[in-house]
């Protein structure tokens, strides 16, 4: 795959998330699904990655980018990553007051919703492939209920269960 190509299909995924996990639905599909440069492993390995770095948890990105394309890919993604950065002043003086309308805020609204849907349609095949028995789907779910219950951050998850990983194993 061209560097050019990495970059626009992790910009065009950038550009219409609206959260750092927003993304996986789009990434999953073009990488996953369309070009197959990237298993459901890989990509299960590059957001759990970029919810170990601190910042934002859109960084997965990055390592979606290195793992297809190496070092450049990586390079390439990081850009993917800070497009919607520099270009958002000009697209919010664009908009000025139409924020407020109803019409956009409906809009806006019906755009979430759908994200929702998608994150949660390219979240069951990588479920799939993580949860490969007994083991993994338990860690799995003591791994929400202390998200759930405690609320602590998602990096104590990680640490705990590749302990439980390792000592399983």
């Amino acid at each position: 795959m061209s560097l050019l190509l990495l970059y626009l299909l992790l910009a065009k995924a950038e550009f219409i998330s609206f959260s750092g996990s927003g993304s996986v639905p789009v990434i999953h599909h073009d990488f996953v699904e369309r070009y197959h440069v990237l298993t459901d492993r890989q990509m299960n390995a590059a957001i759990a990655s970029g919810q170990t770095a601190p910042g934002p948890n859109g960084l997965y990105v990055v390592s979606v980018g290195y793992f297809v394309g190496g070092l450049p890919g990586g390079c390439a993604a990081l850009l993917a990553v800070v497009t919607p950065a520099f270009l958002i002043i000009p697209m919010l003086r664009f908009l000025g007051r139409r924020a407020d309308r109803p019409e956009v805020k409906s809009a806006i609204r019906a755009v979430t919703i759908a994200g929702g849907g998608l994150i949660l349609t390219s979240t069951v095949p990588l479920a799939r492939s993580a949860l490969t028995g007994p083991w993994p789907v338990a860690i799995a779910i003591a791994s929400f209920l202390f998200l759930v219950i405690t609320g602590r951050a998602t990096i104590w998850v990680i640490l705990g269960a590749a302990v439980l990983g390792l000592l399983l194993i």
